[in-house]
């Protein structure tokens, strides 16, 4: 089966050896996404609800450079350097995301490049 790279501006470009998503037949496999706003490769600013947000805006983007939607993700993968902020990643979340909700994980981790708070990465099928 062939692989097919993804890529869009409107997410941050790749920072090291990978591709911003990779299509294999009707899955897409998104890369670890930070709150990087993609025309100024920064993290943005405004805290740990504006970094989710963000985040989220680019997994959303990658998604559609794919040809799906945010509706298409089918696991969702969130690393957190503080599981306080947890209870704001499903709140925002719930912006995102109608029901059938993904299937998901949390993980608490020490560090994120960047000096980021959060990472997630996802599989959608379209």
């Amino acid at each position: 089966m062939a692989k097919l790279p993804i890529h869009t501006d409107k997410a941050p470009a790749a920072i090291g050896t990978y591709s911003q998503a990779v299509r294999a037949g009707d899955v897409v496999y998104l890369s670890g996404q930070i709150p990087l706003d993609p025309t100024t490769m920064e993290i943005v600013s405004g805290g740990a609800e504006a970094e989710i947000r963000q985040v989220f805006d680019n997994l959303k983007a990658v998604a559609e450079a794919a040809g799906g939607s945010m509706a298409d993700i089918v696991k969702l993968t969130v690393y957190l350097t503080s599981l306080g902020v947890f209870p704001s990643v499903n709140a925002i979340m719930a912006e995102y995301f109608d029901e059938p909700y993904p299937a998901r994980a949390a993980i608490g981790i020490a560090e994120l490049p960047k000096g980021a708070t959060v990472e997630m990465d996802a599989i959608i099928v379209c």
